[in-house]
């Protein structure tokens, strides 16, 4: 074996099984080092959303590296590219008037929301405020406050206690956050993260009405609002930019990455709206926000951010994540009739999910599937994972339904 040290993995079984290498991509569809094609059922990792081989994103990449790849946006330097990015998000964010944190990626954009949420309180004259609240079967990325923040207990086992005045609520039940801000006291919590719809946590979409309930509880109790959208952002939802824009949340922030370069350069972004900035933005206050990161507001990934948010909205490609979200239902649903899987999720975005009934069984059903010519991954407890690009068409979705009833049948 080589020298790379997998993430998420069990390097011992790649060991003894050796790894998957993938050399190229071309739209719904990545190659193996023998020039086998695979159908990419999951767009990477949640993120190829124009899908892959797009030659104008990497000549975006080329044209600003031949000008300045990056330098600084500390301080007052910053890019004209850079500028342009956080214009451009700021025309989409799902409440106007938002000022834009760039980020290197969706674990850099929840820490920095955390940061944010907590110094905000500071500001506000309320230092008591610490507790952010996440839910059970909720990810946030893999930094400290992501991995305290989030419900899957494997991803925080065994590293101690991460971060302290964190709380979970259910991921289903708008009066279990009530509750425990009863609790807690409201005046000691910071902040509430949400998942509109659950991502790698098993693709769980909101149970009616749950995010509107419990948007109302946190403005009932002024305590922040922050959407995670790290999967859902940048069309995933079908129709819209944003779930918070389908489902009306006003967030006091928004966490986002992944599909704002579809994954061709590594950048993320958090909307902040003016409540929240307002403190930090006071002429003459003299208020330092000391966070940030050396490639926050990189230009060469600006410029693909652009160029993706170009491609996305010359082609439709929000409409076809929309087509998507219906074709991914009608295709995947019969599924749930199987003997090996007990639920099919799906009907909100361009995601879906197939229960296994036994989760221990999900490895090998994945590994069925690639030896059928489908690359996909469990996610949750036995769930199998598709978001494909929003360039897939229903006939390749009908391609993904058909063999993984064969390989459930393998099972």
């Amino acid at each position: 074996m080589g020298a790379l040290w997998h993430p998420f993995s069990d390097m011992g079984a790649i060991e003894a099984g050796g790894e998957f290498v993938i050399t190229r991509g071309e739209g719904t569809r990545v190659f193996d080092e023998s020039g086998r094609a695979y159908l990419d059922a999951t767009a990477g990792l949640w993120f190829a959303n124009v899908g892959h081989g797009r030659a104008e994103l990497a000549d975006a990449a080329a044209d600003q590296m031949r000008k300045i790849a990056h330098y600084s946006t500390f301080g007052n330097y910053t890019s004209d590219t850079t500028n342009a990015l956080a214009e451009r998000l700021a025309g989409i964010a799902p409440v106007p008037g938002s000022k834009i944190f760039l980020t290197s990626g969706g674990s850099d954009s929840v820490e920095t929301a955390a940061k944010i949420a907590r110094r905000y309180w500071v500001e506000r004259g309320e230092p008591g405020r610490t507790i952010i609240i996440g839910r059970h079967k909720a990810y946030h990325g893999m930094h400290y406050a992501g991995t305290a923040l989030g419900g899957l207990p494997p991803n925080s086992d065994g590293y101690g206690q991460l971060v302290p005045d964190t709380a979970h609520v259910a991921w289903d039940d708008a009066e279990d956050l009530r509750a425990t801000i009863e609790r807690l006291g409201a005046d000691s919590i910071a902040a509430f993260y949400a998942e509109p719809v659950m991502g790698a946590g098993g693709v769980y979409p909101p149970p009616a009405d749950y995010l509107a309930e419990v948007r109302k509880i946190c403005t009932e109790n002024d305590i922040l609002f922050v959407a995670d959208e790290v999967v859902t952002g940048y069309g995933r939802i079908g129709g819209s930019w944003f779930a918070s824009s389908r489902f009306g949340l006003e967030p006091d922030m928004v966490t986002s990455a992944k599909g704002l370069t579809s994954g061709y350069a590594p950048l993320g972004a958090v909307f902040v709206a003016p409540k929240v900035w307002e403190p930090f933005f006071q002429p003459d206050a003299g208020v330092w926000f000391r966070h940030g990161y050396t490639y926050s507001g990189h230009a060469m990934c600006c410029a693909v951010a652009l160029a993706n948010l170009d491609l996305i909205e010359r082609e439709g490609l929000m409409d076809e994540a929309a087509r998507l979200e219906t074709s991914l239902q009608t295709a995947m649903t019969p599924l749930a009739e199987h003997d090996a899987v007990t639920e099919v999720r799906a009907g909100t975005g361009a995601v879906a999910a197939v229960q296994l009934g036994d989760a221990s069984l999900a490895p090998r059903a994945v590994a069925l599937l690639r030896e059928d010519g489908v690359a996909t991954r469990a996610v949750g407890a036995g769930g199998l994972q598709y978001s494909p690009a929003f360039v897939m068409t229903d006939d390749e979705v009908a391609e993904l339904a058909a063999a993984t009833t064969r390989a459930l049948d393998r099972l």
